[in-house]
Formats: C-alpha cells, sequence, structure tokens
C-alpha cells in the first residue's frame, strides 16, 4: 500500500495561486468589482472553493442572474467542474505557466453543450464516489468498496471536501492496499490531451511475464511510435516510474491516475 507518506503529503499540499475576475460583459455597476484572489488545493474541485467567489461578483451582476448557476472559463474555454482542478491547470496552462491563473467568472449564457450543471455540492460528491467506486473496480474488483460503511464514505468525502490529509488517508489507506500478489488487477488512470474527451484502457501493473510495468510501458501502450511527455501534478515523472507506486502515491482523491499528454 501507499507507504511513502512525504509523498502523499506534498501532493495534498499543492496550491494553485487563481485570480477570478468578473466577465466585463456582466458587469451591472458602473465601475468593476476588484479581482479576487485565492490559493485552491489542486485535488480539489472548484464548486468546494468557490463559494467566496460567488459572494464578491454576485452582487455586482444584474439582478435577474443573480441566482443563476456560476461557471469559470479560462481564455474562452469553459472549465469542467467535475475534473479535479490540477488536471484543468495541467491541460490548459502548463505548458506555459503563467502565475496567477486568470480565470473568468460568468452567471449568464449557461454553455449546456460543453459543461454538466453543478446544482449543488451534493453533485460534485456524487460524482467523485461513483469514480472511487469505479477505481476499486478495476484495482480491486469492488471488493474494498463493497465492504466499507456509510461513515467510511462520508470521512472520504469530508476530508477531501474540508482538505483534512489525515482525515481522508484514514480511510483512503484501504483503497491502496494491494492484494496478496502486491499489484493492482488494474490501473485507474485517465489520460487528457488537448479539448478531447479524456481516454481510459484497461492496463496492468505486471506484465504477462511478471515484470513490474512502467509509465513507459504505460505510455508504449497508449501512444505507440508517438513521443509524448506525459504531466501530472505539474510535474514529469521519471519514464521509468512504476505503476504501481505512481497509483498508490499520485493518484488523485478519486483514486485515478490524471495523466495529461503533450506531444
Amino acid at each position: 500500500m501507499a507507504n511513502d507518506r512525504e509523498v502523499l503529503r506534498e501532493i495534498w499540499e499543492g496550491r494553485l495561486p487563481v485570480c477570478f475576475q468578473l466577465a466585463s460583459e456582466e458587469v451591472y455597476d458602473i465601475q468593476a468589482p476588484n479581482p479576487f484572489y485565492l490559493m485552491v488545493p489542486r485535488l480539489s474541485y472548484f464548486p468546494l472553493v468557490t463559494d467566496k467567489i460567488r459572494k464578491h461578483f454576485v452582487r455586482h451582476i444584474h439582478p435577474d442572474k443573480q441566482e443563476a448557476e456560476m461557471w469559470l472559463d479560462y481564455s474562452g474555454q469553459a472549465l469542467k467542474w467535475h475534473y479535479p482542478i490540477g488536471v484543468l491547470f495541467d491541460m490548459y496552462v502548463q505548458s506555459d505557466p503563467q502565475l496567477p491563473w486568470n480565470i473568468t467568472v460568468h452567471f449568464d449564457k449557461f454553455p449546456d453543450g460543453e459543461l454538466l450543471h453543478c446544482p449543488s455540492r451534493e453533485a460534485v460528491e456524487s460524482h467523485f464516489m461513483a469514480c472511487v467506486k469505479e477505481a476499486d473496480v478495476l484495482k480491486h474488483r469492488s471488493q474494498v468498496v463493497s465492504t466499507m460503511q456509510k461513515k467510511d464514505h462520508n470521512q472520504l468525502w469530508l476530508g477531501l471536501q474540508n482538505d483534512k490529509f489525515d482525515q481522508f488517508w484514514a480511510v483512503n489507506r484501504k483503497l491502496m492496499e494491494a492484494s496478496l500478489d502486491e499489484a493492482f488487477k488494474y490501473i485507474p488512470f485517465r489520460c487528457y490531451r488537448g479539448d478531447d474527451a479524456f481516454v481510459q484502457r484497461l492496463v496492468r501493473p505486471v506484465s504477462e511475464e511478471g515484470h513490474r510495468k512502467t509509465l513507459q510501458d504505460l505510455i508504449s501502450e497508449m501512444f505507440p511510435n508517438e513521443p509524448v511527455r506525459v504531466i501530472t501534478h505539474g510535474i514529469e515523472p521519471p519514464c521509468e516510474t512504476p505503476l504501481q507506486w505512481m497509483s498508490e502515491h499520485l493518484s488523485y482523491p478519486d483514486n485515478f491516475l490524471h495523466l495529461c499528454v503533450q506531444t
């Protein structure tokens, strides 16, 4: 199971400085409101950290729009709330990082064709737990989640929502325990490339010959004969890094490795 606690802690503590600005065409006041600066956790989701953003800007928009759903964009690209914040940054900004990350806030013209609606935090929780369960199917044939109690699910969610490392990992460590052969059945991962939908496949952490697979093996399976770079958590892991170790230590709280691919 995951045992490099310092690595887990460093990943958990990852933060991004963000400058939120209200879309100029939506400003109802004579003068535009000041930007709002916030340090946000890479591992979280925007709906969990933007309550203050809404309160800061909502009084500066048309009264008819003050109950509307808030959404975000970066350079004209609507940001999917169900992707972790760090994944969005690595997808759109990492190749040319300029900090703080400038994000535009909207209350009008929700892009239904691009974004899912997020009516409440319960929607985020539902998506998060669905991902955790999917990851456990891949790793343990669902044998861990099925034995967890409701209080364990709640503790996992509240640990993420409230940014509590120890609270979260007290439960998540069970999901990171390998079986007797010390390897997961499959590695839960998703690859992102540009604006395309992510791709994922069934990839085992151990070859048929019994050798531990590495990140290079995954790259070769996913992108044969194509030179690519893989970014996760803002870093480019060495290609010789074992997939099993990456899954245990570099997965996001949803238990998936989120890998942004660059050519």
